[in-house]
C-alpha cells in the first residue's frame, strides 16, 4: 500500500487514469479520457478538465475537488483519508462509498491495518 496515493474518498489516485495521463503530460491521453468521461457521465469535459495531481496537497486537481464533500470534510478533521477518522461510516462518506464500492474496499482495508 506505501506505493499508493490513496485519495480522502479511497479512491487510489496513482491507479487513476486522469493522475497517470497528468503525470506522463500525455495531453493525448487526457483528451481520450475526457471524451470518455464526457460520454460516462454526461458533460462536456475537455482534456484540461481531467489534470490532476491527485486531492492530497496543493497540485492541480481536478475541477469536482473544489466541490467535493468528502474531501472538504476529510481537511476540516486533518485526517489522512477517511479510514483515519472517529467519524468513518458518517453519511458523507457512505454517500460515495455507495457509488464507489472500490473505494470502500480500500477504506475498509486500511481499518483493518489499523485495529
Amino acid at each position: 500500500m506505501a506505493d499508493r496515493i490513496i485519495a480522502y474518498c479511497g479512491l487510489v489516485c496513482s491507479e487513476c487514469d486522469a493522475y497517470k495521463a497528468t503525470q506522463a503530460n500525455d495531453m493525448a491521453a487526457l483528451a481520450e479520457l475526457a471524451v470518455r468521461w464526457s460520454q460516462e457521465f454526461g458533460g462536456s469535459f475537455k482534456a484540461e478538465d481531467c489534470i490532476c495531481d491527485g486531492c492530497l496537497g496543493d497540485g492541480r486537481k481536478i475541477g469536482h475537488c473544489a466541490e467535493c464533500n468528502v474531501r472538504a470534510c476529510a481537511v476540516q478533521h486533518g485526517v489522512v483519508n477517511c479510514a483515519y477518522c472517529a467519524d468513518f461510516g458518517c453519511e458523507i462518506i457512505e454517500g460515495f462509498m455507495n457509488m464507489a464500492p472500490p473505494a470502500r474496499a480500500t477504506l475498509e482495508e486500511i481499518r483493518r491495518s489499523l485495529s
